[in-house]
């Protein structure tokens, strides 16, 4: 358990942590907050509750159901099931157990037991405390669940000094609400001390000899007040000791708050950037996700050279069939090799763009007479890039033509997307760049036959080559839990897996199609499927409003804090104007038309791309 006290004041929180399934000293432990008042009782009863099983299961009606709620005073909440869904509806009943834990007793009831007479309009019933009647309702989502608990049916009684305490307790209502989940996990992991022995931390007089000198030397810079920072050192620091071993790799930090003008020199405009030194090279940056194995993958493949350069046709053919840096095959199947002439001066803008991507894919260069053999063998002509899937499959060649690196790195990036991709965070962003409507394929979390079936049918759909602008992706609920979130705000409810959906948010208004789940998952079946809904046949299962997600809550208006401390004090500080004269020049208003002031662009948060 872990209390919480305001110095100020005699309100408490209590939180109990569960520990017990986390193996890394880095995760945090999930809470559970203890809402009722801090009472003998109230504790008692919320222990046993943290005690108890997270779902209880049943095969009988609600009102016959006998399990340890029933003497602990808690409201009860039934979710039924049916043999076709239960393990989705297991899923489901589990993710509201956990957000209701400590408040309301969850059970499972199986609708297919003949001891349940329960009608079928109904999937949830509830039960409050000092109540024997059970209520039986119809809900959509998850969250009319946890609506229907917190705000309608079970609100403790206030009074005017509870209402004040709560005023008073405001500094801890994150860890309650979880509006900033990165901000809660650092304020709750603040009293561990992490291990920086293997970070070096570089100051204003150490900084330029440790980026200057040889191998290769990775810099963090961050901030301590930021969360997202703080967050991240963890991660760092886990990389930092996976390389501890290495020669020729050192992982180094910068603290930008108390060493600016390193930072300021370095063009640091966002916190945390990594980037990586190496003697005489230009600095590159990591661009990926703020996680220890991105950034231990993007370190790994950053150890070859970008690009590799090759001499030989042999050294070309175990180059794209991966015997060529082995190694490395795992953390980057995809490769990409560019052939010229000797003639050809371009080359160098191909070697810039490789630079670029160093860390990212495996790039080659092939620069010799023998190129030209290699561009014949896939039909196009020189200067020209090959992408390898792996051995045994087929190459794909591409024409080079005049460009910028920059224009060539995108090339690069939208060459090497997987033709049928499983949809995660971190690959999302290059998926939606496509612009192209998402044929997405939902997966449960637990390998089945239907599974392996329906992904084949949709692959086999694909090499028809009848889908049109259609990209056919796929997503994994098991590795990837926010999809079950996409899929329940595409349709309403969660269908019974494998569920295939036409998402055209992009270049469809935000129409949602729903392959009718009654229907066999036919390759066939989707090409006629989507050809409908071409000709206007088939109705929208749903729709996405493209109304701009602000974030939970108002950003703080630091300059009311300090009016409120200090009353005058912030507006001592806003600029001059002469007497008579305008706020800002004519030529200041013709920049800004919109009118906006200067305090609105200092409410402007600072943005974190790359989480």
């Amino acid at each position: 358990m872990y209390v919480v006290a305001d110095p100020a004041s005699d309100q408490a929180r209590l939180w109990f942590l569960h520990c017990s399934g986390v193996t890394r000293h880095s995760e945090p432990c999930p809470p559970t907050l203890m809402r009722k008042p801090l009472t003998t009782i109230n504790i008692h009863t919320f222990l046993q509750l943290m005690e108890a099983p997270l779902l209880t299961e049943a095969a009988v009606d609600p009102d016959e159901v006998q399990v340890v709620y029933n003497h602990l005073n808690v409201p009860m909440l039934f979710l039924f099931t049916q043999s076709e869904t239960q393990q989705l509806d297991r899923d489901t009943a589990e993710s509201v157990a956990r957000r209701l834990r400590g408040e309301v007793g969850v059970v499972l009831i199986h609708r297919d037991s003949g001891g349940v007479r329960t009608p079928g309009r109904y999937n949830a019933a509830y039960r409050l405390p000092q109540e024997q009647e059970v209520r039986y309702i119809s809900l959509r989502s998850t969250e009319e669940v946890i609506k229907l608990f917190r705000e309608q049916l079970y609100q403790e009684p206030e009074d005017e000094e509870t209402e004040e305490e709560e005023e008073e307790d405001d500094r801890w209502s994150s860890l309650d609400v979880l509006d900033d989940e990165v901000a809660e996990s650092v304020y709750r992991d603040r009293g561990l001390m992490l291990d920086m022995e293997a970070v070096t931390k570089l100051t204003d007089e150490t900084f330029s000899p440790a980026v200057t000198q040889s191998g290769l030397t990775v810099v963090l810079f961050y901030v301590k007040w930021d969360a997202v920072c703080m967050a991240f050192l963890q991660s760092y620091v886990e990389v930092a000791d996976a390389f501890e071993d290495v020669s020729g790799v050192e992982l180094a930090s910068v603290d930008c708050g108390e060493w600016t003008f390193v930072c300021s020199g370095q063009n640091i405009t966002t916190f945390p950037s990594v980037f990586l030194y190496r003697p005489g090279e230009v600095p590159l940056r990591y661009r990926g996700m703020l996680g220890t194995s991105s950034l231990h993958r993007f370190l790994l493949l950053s150890q070859v050279p970008s690009p590799a350069p090759l001499s030989s046709s042999a050294e070309v053919l175990s180059f794209l069939e991966g015997d060529l840096y082995s190694q490395h095959s795992a953390l980057s199947p995809v490769r990409v090799l560019g052939l010229y002439s000797r003639a050809d001066t371009d080359v160098v803008i191909f070697q810039k763009a490789a630079a670029s991507l160093r860390g990212e894919i495996l790039l080659g260069l092939f620069v010799h007479e023998e190129a030209e053999r290699w561009a014949e063998e896939h039909s196009v002509a020189l200067p020209a890039f090959l992408v390898s899937r792996g051995p045994g499959t087929q190459r794909e060649a591409y024409s080079l033509h005049s460009s910028t690196p920059q224009e060539l790195v995108s090339r690069i990036q939208r060459a090497t997307l997987d033709p049928f991709p499983e949809l995660t965070v971190e690959n999302l962003p290059w998926y939606l760049e496509l612009g192209k409507p998402l044929l997405l394929l939902f997966v449960g979390a637990e390998e089945s036959p239907e599974t392996g079936q329906s992904l084949k049918e949709v692959k086999k759909a694909q090499s028809t080559g009848q889908l049109g602008t259609h990209l056919p992706c796929w997503i994994h609920l098991g590795r990837t839990p926010a999809g079950r979130s996409v899929l329940e705000a595409y349709l309403g409810f969660v269908p019974p897996l494998p569920a295939l959906v036409l998402s055209q948010l992009i270049s469809g208004g935000g129409e949602v199609f729903h392959f009718p789940s009654e229907r066999p998952l036919l390759a066939g079946a989707v090409v006629q499927w989507l050809q409908r809904i071409e000709s206007g046949q088939e109705q929208p299962a749903g729709a996405v409003s493209d109304e701009a997600w602000g974030p939970p809550v108002p950003f703080y208006d630091f300059l009311a804090v300090m009016d409120e401390e200090s009353p005058g004090y912030a507006a001592q500080r806003s600029p001059k104007t002469k007497p008579g004269g305008k706020r800002g020049s004519e030529r200041g208003q013709e920049r800004n038309p919109a009118g906006r002031g200067e305090t609105e662009s200092a409410q402007t948060p600072p943005s974190h791309t790359e989480l």
